[in-house]
């Protein structure tokens, strides 16, 4: 019934399959992709035909993770899939990114790539699979793909790079690096990396690029078996005459607009050229006017990369190395705790970090279950940025593809949660726009948490390269402008310290670069960030030692396990009640470490006092400032050490003799209290009268002791047989015994010194 044909290879201590023909036949071209026991279904669907009018390629990717997969119910009232997560919108663009490149100019068939997730083992991480899934099924639907491409992440771990690693190893070493290849060329590298050098961040794209070539070469087994023939394309028509004709009308007018280095008159001046073009065809076919406008770009990018690679002259008039000048300001916003302007020729960024508690952090729910960040960037990319009008109020995958590259830039730089016990939120908001604003928002999320107080292991900058090749001829560019970007071949960006590589990305729109082009990348980029940095400096050379006043005060405090419980108490009562009457905000985990959180000191301090009296062990003969919580016949019950109780006796109120307790003390009253013994149970008995309870200076106990007048045992619960006065009738006193056990003061053996009447 089914004609399967599949493929497999041992691949980083796992058995890779791509298999094809049994799931989802109807569609061009799908894969069904097993690592260990992580399942991958990839299914490409292409038009059969191109819209009227359409000049665009219509690729989409759609990467979704099916809760199933890992045995769990997603949560939310609907319990089902929803909108796509950060890292689905993230996995999407892995995919994206590495195969639109590799379409040939002018296909503008429609075609959608959907991939899901079946099954996942908790070792093998999804995206890569779903990466190499897309590739097999691109490769067999017969849509002209020149891939394939494989995929790899690779970790580095104690000098040793790691194929494919988990992310607990991820998170155990140094580097998570990603990185898409043909058999011939490195197409897209994604990373995150704790401070490595330029030689080993080289060495790992590298080594996954091996690795890569050898899935690619697995998908060219499974396409020698079930490939469907290939479209035929149309060798399309000459349109040099086009070319000439327009190159003779606007080509100076090209020229002189990209002399402008002002992007507004460039814009205009562009924008005039193109007009006059529009105008020569006006009255030709919707498809003529279509052709034109595409020479024109062509001629665009013609004058552009010529320029650079014949004079090295960029745009701007900068060296290839330049860095445009760069002004950056801290503290711009007074109620933030922490906030920066950064502005780099006409790429700007206002960047603010908030602080938080616990509670504040990030709840994300996947395949591994619940897990919680306390670190988040926002990146947010206005159309005002670059003078248009356009949508706002939504985020899109790129403004959520630039946040994610600035976070993996500045997360290895980060304390940790027991060094600064904060939730931190950086909020980027580009304000304008030509050039790379996530490297400005790099630059800028790390003045801003420098201003915070935010104890960053040292300052991060980032700078976007760009690269022309024309044959066997290159230029990399340095700190690329927007309209380099376009009419470039590369846009690879990199951030870090002063002492290695946070963060590497590479995107290229030609069928790959090689190992010369990359280091010489790298090298031209270490030098721009070093520039960087000390124009940094220049707003901010240091971590400020002083947090905001609008920000909250965080104290932490180490208890044992086996003190948990009392200091949260039976359902939360003293825990409540502790942040009820200081005002502070206390939270405790299952290891005992307390964070006690709020903008006034002062109500740190009282809970951290009250906490630290709960879990104190108190000490015979010690002076304790404490407050009466009861009042019985035989005496006050007095609160000395938050939620530790102890016994004061008629006969320890005062010298002389009292009557009734209620003549003496009141409810809430504040006293000083002495400790004067501890019983096997932990019941507490305490002393007013040797106290002064103006100074809390021990007083000379005058009072000599009496020996007992009764025979028998003393009174310790109440009803006791003893004889003699002191001992008690049968059953006497056994009410106000047992009202004492209520609070914790049962079983007080009274004082040698005590007679009754």
């Amino acid at each position: 019934m089914f004609d399967v044909k599949k493929v497999e290879m041992e691949w980083g201590g796992q058995t890779l399959t791509l298999e094809t023909g049994r799931i989802a036949r109807q569609a061009d071209g799908a894969v069904l992709a097993t690592l260990g026991e992580t399942v991958v279904l990839c299914a490409v669907t292409a038009a059969k035909s191109v819209r009227e009018g359409q000049d665009f390629f219509p690729l989409t990717v759609h990467y979704q993770e099916k809760f199933s997969a890992a045995g769990r119910i997603p949560g939310g009232f609907f319990k089902r899939e929803g909108r796509a997560t950060e890292k689905e919108t993230l996995t999407s663009r892995l995919i994206d990114r590495p195969c639109r490149p590799l379409f040939p100019e002018g296909f503008y068939n429609e075609i959608n790539v959907i991939c899901q997730v079946l099954s996942y083992d908790g070792v093998n991480e999804p995206d890569i699979l779903a990466m190499v899934a897309a590739s097999a099924a691109l490769t067999i639907s017969g849509v002209p793909f020149m891939g394939p491409i494989g995929a790899a992440r690779v970790g580095y771990k104690e000098g040793e790079y790691q194929l494919n690693p988990s992310m607990e190893e991820v998170a155990e070493g140094e580097l998570d690096l990603v990185v898409a290849a043909t058999q011939g060329a490195v197409m897209m590298v994604e990373s995150e990396a704790k401070e490595l050098s330029e030689d080993v961040m080289l060495g790992a794209v590298e080594f996954a690029h091996a690795a890569s070539k050898d899935v690619a070469g697995l998908i060219i087994d499974l396409a020698e078996q079930a490939a469907k023939e290939p479209w035929q394309l149309d060798a399309g028509e000459d349109n040099s005459d086009i070319k000439e004709d327009l190159r003779k009308l606007v080509g100076d007018d090209i020229a002189a607009a990209y002399k402008l280095t002002d992007k507004s008159e460039r814009s205009d001046a562009l924008n005039a050229a193109r007009d006059k073009a529009k105008e020569k065809y006006a009255e030709e076919e919707g498809q003529v006017q279509m052709t034109a406008g595409k020479m024109v770009k062509k001629l665009e990018a013609e004058i552009v990369r010529g320029a650079i690679i014949k004079d090295g002259t960029r745009i701007d008039g900068r060296k290839l190395d330049q860095v445009r000048p760069i002004e950056a300001m801290v503290g711009l916003l007074p109620r933030t705790h922490g906030s920066s302007l950064f502005t780099r020729g006409e790429t700007q960024a206002i960047v603010t970090t908030t602080l938080g508690t616990k509670d504040a952090e990030q709840m994300i729910d996947g395949l591994d279950g619940l897990s919680y960040s306390n670190f988040m960037l926002h990146y947010n990319f206005p159309p005002y940025s670059v003078g248009e009008v356009g949508r706002f109020g939504f985020t899109s995958r790129r403004e959520t593809g630039h946040g994610k590259l600035a976070f993996r830039a500045l997360r290895p730089v980060l304390p940790t949660v027991e060094d600064f016990p904060y939730t931190i939120r950086v909020l980027s908001d580009i304000t304008e726009s030509n050039g790379s604003s996530s490297m400005a928002t790099v630059c800028g999320g790390s003045l801003a948490m420098m201003d915070a107080g935010v104890p960053l292991a040292r300052p991060v900058s980032g700078i976007a390269m760009g690269l022309i090749l024309e044959g066997e001829e290159f230029a990399v560019l340095s700190d690329i402008l927007g309209d380099e970007d376009h009419l470039g071949d590369m846009d690879f960006k990199v951030a870090g310290t002063e002492q290695g590589i946070t963060s590497l990305q590479m995107d290229i729109k030609v069928a790959g670069i090689t190992r010369e082009i990359m280091q010489t990348a790298l090298e031209q980029a270490n030098g721009g960030r070093a520039h960087i940095l000390g124009e940094m400096s220049k707003a901010l050379s240091s971590v400020r030692t002083e947090m905001s006043e609008h920000a909250p005060r965080i104290e932490t405090m180490q208890i044992s396990k086996e003190k948990i419980r009392d200091v949260i108490g039976t359902g939360g009562k003293v825990i409540r009640e502790i942040v009820a009457e200081t005002g502070a905000k206390v939270d405790i985990d299952d290891e005992g470490l307390i964070k006690v959180s709020s903008s006034d000191k002062s109500q740190i301090e009282a809970a951290v006092k009250w906490i630290e009296g709960i879990v104190e062990e108190a000490e015979v003969g010690k002076i304790y400032e404490g407050k009466v919580v009861n009042l019985v016949d035989f005496g006050a019950f007095v609160n000395f050490m938050g939620g530790k109780d102890g016994l004061v006796h008629v006969s320890e109120i005062k010298n002389e003799r009292v009557e009734k307790v209620s003549d003496e003390l009141s409810e809430g009253q504040e006293v000083k209290v002495k400790v004067l013994e501890i019983d096997q149970r932990g019941k507490v008995r305490l002393s007013m009268r040797v106290v002064d309870q103006e100074t809390g200076e021990e007083l000379e106990d005058t009072r000599p002791p009496r020996e007992p007048r009764g025979k028998g045992p003393r009174r310790d619960g109440g009803g006791g047989r003893g004889r003699g006065r002191d001992g008690g009738g049968r059953g006497r006193g056994r009410g106000r015994d047992n009202g004492g056990d209520d609070k914790g003061g049962a079983d007080i053996p009274l004082p040698d010194s005590i007679t009754e009447d």
